[in-house]
């Protein structure tokens, strides 16, 4: 509920902080037609499977963007318009920071931010996981942004909310995790009751199989897996394997084709193996990243537009590669 200005006065009286606004809306009616959100509406999880408003298998592939705090130019509408018409991208990540200088610092440049790709992806027709882009337990910030995130965009088909992008080994599944998991997802759907959500998982989002023994009791949430294919292959596969049989949905918010500290080398094989397994699995995979940060990782070289219209010459032999791929797909 909306605080009132005699409430913010109190909280500022008290030295307390007062949390960003909700402001409700209507959700949109429809999608632009013939978007992939037009096609597919609302996802649920059914099984061990990711699926659409009418009960089909869906299997996006996407771009994630760059941590928010640091590549914010790319958090505008010609980006992702241009991702959508020239990379056939089904869905976009904002990736928005919580600690180093991200939300903590500034909630309301943040919010913003996230506000700005939601924005972009709903006049687009695609889908958007809203990530709490974050490696320790906050809940009480995240229970902050995802309230208003929520409020806000009730009802809105396109929203995935990504709710701890990649926890550290050192928090326990059972004893940190889930629980904060159960926490956030509770308020998400105070707000937004039909919300889709993908959970992060133990080991910078890779012991998928440990959840899927201890699930969230919660329908539609998916579980998080993140590779980078010249450091993870056919072991990481396996445990995602695991994770299916025992009923788990997976979706990759987040992968690369190069090693995990997400500069060279590129391993193309493997990716094209990952890709592979992902499709016969009907997994959706979102690539890390769009930016043109110097890292082998980056789609776009350094100095490339922040707005969209990559030539050729723009992208990196990451981008390249992606982008080739993702094509292949309709739009």
């Amino acid at each position: 509920m909306r605080r009132t200005a005699r409430a913010l006065v109190l909280l500022a009286l008290l030295g307390a902080s007062a949390p960003t606004p909700i402001i409700r809306r209507a959700a949109p009616q429809t999608a632009p037609a013939a978007s992939i959100v037009a096609r597919h509406g609302h996802l649920h999880v059914r099984g061990n499977r990711v699926v659409d408003a009418h009960g089909n298998p869906v299997t996006l592939r996407g771009n994630s963007l760059f941590w928010s705090q640091w590549q914010p130019a790319f958090y505008n509408r010609d980006a992702i318009a241009w991702l959508k018409r020239d990379w056939h991208a089904a869905a976009i990540r904002a990736a928005i920071a919580a600690a180093s200088g991200g939300y903590i610092k500034d909630p309301a440049a943040e919010t913003r931010r996230a506000e700005q790709v939601i924005d972009a992806a709903v006049a687009e027709g695609v889908y958007v996981l809203v990530d709490w882009h974050a490696h320790d337990p906050m809940p009480e910030e995240a229970i902050r942004f995802f309230t208003h995130i929520a409020s806000r965009y009730r009802g809105v088909p396109n929203i995935i909310y990504e709710t701890w992008n990649e926890p550290l080994p050192k928090y326990g599944w059972a004893d940190v995790i889930k629980p904060y998991h159960a926490r956030v997802i509770a308020a998400i759907r105070r707000e937004d009751p039909g919300a889709f959500v993908v959970a992060g998982t133990r080991s910078w989002s890779q012991d998928v199989d440990e959840a899927a023994a201890d699930p969230l009791p919660l329908s539609d949430v998916a579980y998080t897996l993140h590779y980078y294919a010249a450091t993870h292959g056919a072991g990481l596969r396996a445990k995602a394997d695991a994770a299916m049989r025992r009923g788990a949905a997976l979706f990759v918010t987040e992968y690369g084709t190069t090693a995990a500290d997400g500069d060279a080398p590129i391993d193309a094989a493997e990716t094209r193996r990952w890709w592979d397994w992902c499709d016969a699995n009907g997994i959706s995979q979102m690539n890390w990243s769009i930016a043109d940060k110097d890292e082998a990782s980056a789609a776009l070289r350094p100095g490339a537009s922040p707005r969209g219209g990559w030539s050729p010459s723009a992208l990196t032999t990451s981008g390249a590669l992606v982008r080739t791929h993702m094509r292949t797909f309709p739009e």
